[in-house]
């Protein structure tokens, strides 16, 4: 199977971006309303530039990232836009 058939399944949704590359995404329901959004970009070839997670609270507001890739940053924390 190639990367891009594979991609196209796993993630479902996707949109072309710059240099022929694509940005593709996966929602997770989690608990409390609450929600991952798992995130994937790829080059023309459909190698990856980069992988992280989103997480947004239960009014859809991004509360953290965890970068996963080229390098784990491990999660850091949105500032409150309320503060």
């Amino acid at each position: 199977m190639t990367n891009r058939i594979h991609n196209e399944r796993k993630f479902r949704n996707w949109h072309a971006i710059e240099n022929g590359g694509r940005l593709y995404w996966l929602d997770v329901p989690g608990k409390m309303n609450w929600r991952a959004r798992y995130l994937k970009k790829v080059d023309a070839n459909e190698q990856t530039i980069r992988f992280w997670q989103e997480i947004y609270d239960s009014r859809g507001v991004l509360v953290e990232v965890h970068e996963k890739y080229p390098i784990d940053l491990g999660h850091k924390p949105m500032k409150d836009p309320r503060l």
